[in-house]
């Protein structure tokens, strides 16, 4: 298997992780409420990446914490953002709609940060194909919602 072929497939397992977790938070949101259903989301995350870090017999954690940015450490925060927009909107309008106005919402931000090179990362400009691509999941956005 190539790099890009790699590449591809983890991102596709990570995508169908995304709409699973999505529903599992639905269903959590609904039985236990919102910040239940992060709290144990989170923890049960934290507690794989222990074992992880365990296992690793600590990685890289030591010797890199503090080399970062300090928004880079903002991640677990955003996380919490994801996780409860997910759990709290796909029970009440379904994971379609939620998904696709959380998907229009990230390529917007991604093809900005690109295009500038936002937060370190590298320039990749912005293009008339892009653009159509853009337009093409606003459209889609507007025709879902509706």
């Amino acid at each position: 298997m190539n790099n890009e072929t790699l590449l591809i497939v983890v991102a596709l397992i990570g995508g169908a992780a995304v709409s699973l977790q999505g529903q599992f938070m639905g269903q959590l949101d609904r039985q236990i409420g919102t910040a239940e259903s992060v709290f144990i989301t989170y923890a049960s995350g934290a507690l794989v990446a222990l074992l992880m870090i365990v296992a690793m017999k600590g990685g890289q954690l030591v010797n890199g914490i503090g080399n970062a940015p300090w928004y880079a450490y903002t991640s677990g925060l955003l996380g919490l953002v994801i996780v409860a927009s997910l759990g709290f909107t796909i029970p009440r309008m379904g994971m379609t709609k939620a998904f696709t106005l959380i998907l229009a919402a990230q390529f917007l931000l991604a093809a900005l940060i690109d295009h500038y090179g936002l937060f370190g990362s590298t320039v990749r400009s912005f293009d008339w194909k892009q653009l159509s691509g853009i337009g093409l999941i606003i459209t889609g956005v507007a025709v879902l919602i509706r």
